[in-house]
């Protein structure tokens, strides 16, 4: 119990995150919105290092694989970012959770995992739930519905090469990796010009936040982890689409159409199809 707890308080944070993400959009590029995320983030670093040295941390059998990690990650932040800059969060959040489904196709050929016939439809399903998100009716698809397609892609490929790395590399080596070559890019990009606004008070708090309930949230996502099995706790992921439609209409005012709504159930109801017939895969290989 108390490890669904902290999973429900862990997806409730992430929306936190990303609606104030979205705020910051308004005044501030997604570069100086990221430099942010990663900097104050690196607030929880010492929570989980527990008296380890970082140089013994930073030490990694795969430094290459966690570089890739680490791009796949930043580009997710970019990305999305950049997405609810012009979309409602909710549309933002649901086309997101695309990437189970994309973890599913890509871990035939990157990782030689067997999808059957079953989970290949629920694929499909979920991608048409997609469409009816970004294309009611026979309308154009405006561009910036592809930007959460994209944070999608990295975040699945992002997950490959984390289950990957699982066999080498422990949790806090692969954390830090991340939030260190984010915040080493995005330190340099926030020097182009155009990319940098001096922030005002309500701008540095609102950086601070986003970062620092990132950071948090990430760590209650292990602590629940580690008190309950992960197949108990991936359904609750999808609280997050709850969470997110309430946000965007108290913070931001929209309100979801009926092509979202129906789109995120079917969505959803694909996503937990293909957990639950993972969870069967896994259970007979054992």
């Amino acid at each position: 119990m108390r490890g669904i707890l902290l999973m429900l308080l862990a997806v409730f944070l992430f929306v936190i995150m990303d609606a104030t993400g979205k705020a910051l959009t308004a005044d501030y590029g997604v570069w100086q919105i990221s430099w942010a995320r990663y900097l104050f983030h690196l607030a929880i670093l010492p929570l989980l290092l527990r008296g380890q040295r970082v140089t013994a941390v930073l030490r990694s059998v795969r430094p290459k694989l966690q570089l890739l990690r680490s791009a796949c990650m930043l580009g997710a932040t970019l990305f999305f970012f950049l997405a609810v800059s012009y979309i409602p969060l909710a549309e933002a959040t649901a086309i997101g959770f695309v990437a189970p489904l994309l973890v599913a196709g890509f871990s035939v050929p990157l990782l030689g995992e067997r999808v059957g016939p079953r989970r290949w439809a629920a694929v499909i399903v979920g991608f048409v739930a997609v469409m009816l998100i970004i294309r009611p009716g026979f309308g154009m698809i405006h561009w910036a519905f592809l930007l959460p397609l994209g944070s999608a892609v990295c975040f699945a490929l992002y997950q490959i090469v984390t289950r990957m790395l699982t066999r080498s590399d422990g949790s806090v080596t692969t954390f830090v990796y991340s939030v260190s070559v984010g915040l080493a890019v995005t330190s340099v990009a926030i020097f182009f010009p155009g990319q940098w606004r001096h922030p005002d008070l309500q701008g540095w708090l609102l950086m601070i936040l986003v970062g620092a309930v990132g950071g948090l949230s990430h760590y209650v996502l292990i602590r629940a982890l580690t008190l309950a099995p992960a197949a108990l706790l991936a359904p609750f992921v999808y609280l997050q689409l709850v969470w997110a439609a309430i946000v965007g209409y108290l913070w931001f005012g929209d309100v979801p159409g009926w092509s979202t709504l129906a789109g995120t159930a079917a969505l959803a109801a694909s996503g937990l199809y293909v957990m639950y017939r993972e969870r069967k895969a896994a259970q007979a290989r054992r």
